[in-house]
């Protein structure tokens, strides 16, 4: 006779970095044990930020074994920032009832709205995904938590989900696609010649200021660079919201040096002078574009550190697929094509549940439409993009 036992773990060093690799692998950079274990290193995640770790391991206890049936990784939040899938309607309507939104359960990425893995289902057990939904509703309703929201997940586990009434969002982004190109005028050859044209002069107006682009991997990217990388990143971040950014500086200069392989990063230098920089991680077959930060403005310079070096960088390692991040209609006239993304959400209360499926039914529907609407925009010869 066995029994099932679900385990919480308000750290990801509790669990054993050998077992996480074996459950979601070492290719996708932020579900990673050393990412999450950076974040929290670093003091981006736990309970001083919001985002507290609570990763949840379902297991069957058999007289002699156990076994692991499924894991979520998962952050008990206490806010809906860092996310970017918004919620706060959702929120503020709970709360005019009396009731309280959060803590909400959430697996996620953090800071990091990258379609990815986001649950381990053992395929040797029976019905792994109904089990772990049965489990976790029970805790969330034990613990007065007011639902579970699983975040950039694949379309496939979303339409699972689905299946298991989790309500399906979408959201849009603007996603590159590498179809064989054999360099990047292969791949404006695919332009109009306008586009093409205003495409070139923006690079060469890049050089034209004196700037020199480098392209780093690895561990060819020096403790001197990551830490100024944190300073564009804060200097930039502040301009932009009035505040700093999530990620500390140790998050940059000793948490991202471990992940070696998975980071990326183009410096942009003015007479030997580091003036700005991209950061990007990657996969085996996908490139994220993550933080961008400068300390003096250049023209087209963000548009070259951040897009047509990515761009290049995905042409020279045959890497299918660009993920420069979220929004920014301006990547359309650029190649990046509008690309939907998934999310799934349950909460406990059944007359909320219900006119949050409503809410997203309407709005998937509006997403759709925008997607359609999109693809007249790029710049390909034949508009519409494949």
């Amino acid at each position: 006779m066995s029994t099932l036992q679900l385990d919480i773990h308000p750290s990801i060093d509790e669990i054993d970095q050998a077992h996480w690799d074996e459950w979601f692998g070492t290719d996708y950079p932020f579900l990673r044990w050393q990412f999450l274990s950076g974040l929290e290193a670093a003091a981006c995640t736990g309970d001083q930020t919001g985002w507290r770790p609570f990763h949840l391991v379902l297991k069957e206890c058999g007289e002699t074994t156990d076994t692991v049936i499924a894991v979520a990784p998962a952050f008990l939040k206490s806010h809906s920032y860092g996310e970017y899938v918004f919620d706060w309607a959702w929120a503020d309507a709970w709360q005019r009832t009396g009731r309280d939104y959060y803590p909400k359960l959430t697996t996620a990425a953090p800071f990091t709205p990258a379609t990815g893995t986001r649950l381990y289902l053992n395929g040797n057990a029976d019905q792994p995904l109904a089990k772990l939904i049965s489990a976790v509703q029970g805790l969330c309703e034990k613990q007065g938590i007011s639902g579970w929201h699983i975040l950039f997940d694949s379309e496939s586990l979303s339409n699972q989900l689905s299946d298991h009434h989790f309500v399906q969002r979408r959201t849009c982004q603007f996603h590159w696609f590498n179809r064989g190109y054999q360099s990047f005028d292969d791949f404006l050859g695919t332009f109009s010649s306008r586009k093409r044209k205003n495409l070139r002069k923006e690079r060469q107006q890049v050089l034209d200021q004196g700037l020199v682009i480098d392209t780093l991997e690895g561990s060819a990217i020096t403790p001197d660079l990551w830490s100024f990388f944190h300073h564009c990143y804060q200097v930039t971040y502040a301009k932009r919201s009035g505040h700093g950014g999530y990620l500390t500086r140790a998050f940059f200069t000793e948490s991202c040096p471990t992940l070696d392989a998975h980071t990326v990063m183009v410096v942009a230098r003015v007479q030997d002078k580091p003036v700005a920089a991209a950061l990007y991680f990657r996969s085996k077959d996908t490139l994220y574009g993550r933080y961008w930060g400068c300390l003096q403005e250049y023209d087209f310079l963000h548009f070259e550190a951040c897009y047509y070096r990515g761009i290049e960088y995905c042409i020279d390692k045959g890497i299918a697929t660009f993920d420069p991040g979220a929004q920014g209609e301006h990547k359309i006239q650029r190649g990046f094509e509008p690309t939907l993304t998934y999310s799934n959400h349950w909460v406990a209360e059944p007359g909320f549940q219900e006119a949050i499926a409503d809410f997203c039914r309407e709005e998937c529907s509006h997403v759709q439409q925008y997607q359609a609407q999109a693809r007249q925009l790029l710049p390909f010869k034949n508009s519409g993009g494949s």
